[in-house]
């Protein structure tokens, strides 16, 4: 396992510890409201302390971009950037409704190279590293080999802000619906793209998504074989706010429905999500800063940006599957030693 990996997994599993904790006791949680249907909870904030605590330990020249802190944490400019989700599913949790998890992703100069997605109530640990696959459990997943949308199973999430466009997302909601098997919507963003990855899943969209959402989601479908992007179909989806995930083959099915509900022209590829009454300060004054797509970092000062462009997803790059031969997951992973 790649030693950043490792580090991410500890500290989603610190994480982990506090929300199971806590769910056994939840008429005891002390619940704020952020924005309309918009929750944070005491445990929110414990389990990010706890995440930012193991990461900086280890790496305490890195960037950190949290759901509940923003970049209050670490070096803003660096060309590391961790960014988290602590609890994501955090209605489900207030209620008692077992979904949710911990999503914790490593992006170096804008582009996301670890991932780990942590369901702590079944106790599975989706892990990623760019280049060397997808895992559960330390066994490796792939994406599902269907090919018809007419019989695929898709994710999705409903609009629950106060200023979100319901009647557009039932347009797409009907198409989508009268297309597939089923969809489901269980309330997590970031289990429902491990889903993907993992194969239980056929595909996902949702629209007011935030980066923390679907950083580590995003490389564990690429890594798995999937294709992810916007729903124009490219692949500036992270600041969007949109996103879609599927099998290479109902990818472009999906895209073919929901490409006119895209809010991301080819000529605004790229543009970051506007804010909105659920971003705190922190937030606000991190999403302003990315204005340069070409920027080294997702957080870093104009004067200290990184001129390097990062490396865009194509589908080129996930399209045909990988041919793994016999690699082994990264638990048991060994380097090779130079003969004497």
């Amino acid at each position: 396992m790649h030693p950043m990996l490792n580090v991410a997994v500890r500290a989603a599993r610190e994480a982990g510890k506090i929300i199971n904790r806590a769910s056994l006791d939840i008429d005891l949680l002390r619940v704020a409201q952020k924005a309309a249907n918009d929750f944070v909870t005491e445990v929110d904030r414990a389990a990010e302390q706890a995440i930012i605590d193991v990461l900086l330990k280890a790496y305490p020249q890195h960037g950190v971009l949290g759901e509940e802190t923003g970049s209050a944490f670490g070096d803003a400019s660096s060309e590391y950037q961790w960014i988290i989700d602590p609890l994501d599913g955090t209605t489900n949790f207030i209620h008692g409704m077992p979904v949710y998890a911990v999503s914790i992703a490593l992006a170096h100069r804008g582009v996301v190279q670890q991932a780990v997605v942590y369901d702590p109530t079944r106790d599975e640990l989706f892990t990623a590293t760019r280049g060397a696959g997808a895992f559960l459990n330390s066994r490796r997943i792939r994406v599902s080999n269907r090919v018809r949308l007419e019989d695929s199973l898709i994710g999705t999430g409903f609009p629950f802000r106060k200023n979100d466009d319901i009647d557009t997302y039932l347009e797409m909601f009907k198409l989508v619906a009268q297309r597939c098997v089923g969809l489901r919507r269980p309330g997590a963003a970031a289990i429902d793209l491990a889903y993907v990855a993992a194969g239980r899943y056929d595909g996902f969209f949702e629209t007011g998504l935030k980066p923390w959402d679907i950083a580590a989601g995003s490389l564990l479908i690429t890594e798995a074989g999937g294709l992810v992007g916007n729903f124009a179909g490219n692949g500036d989806f992270l600041f969007t706010g949109e996103v879609l995930a599927a099998t290479p083959r109902v990818y472009g099915q999906i895209v073919s429905l929901l490409q006119r509900f895209s809010k991301v022209s080819p000529a605004e590829s790229g543009r970051r999500a506007e804010p909105d009454a659920s971003t705190t300060a922190a937030q606000v004054e991190l999403m302003t800063a990315v204005t340069d797509k070409k920027s080294g970092t997702l957080a870093a000062p104009e004067s200290k940006r990184v001129k390097a462009a990062p490396r865009r997803i194509k589908a080129s790059d996930v399209a045909q599957p990988r041919q793994t031969g016999k690699s082994l997951p990264p638990s048991v992973y060994k380097p090779k030693r130079p003969k004497e």
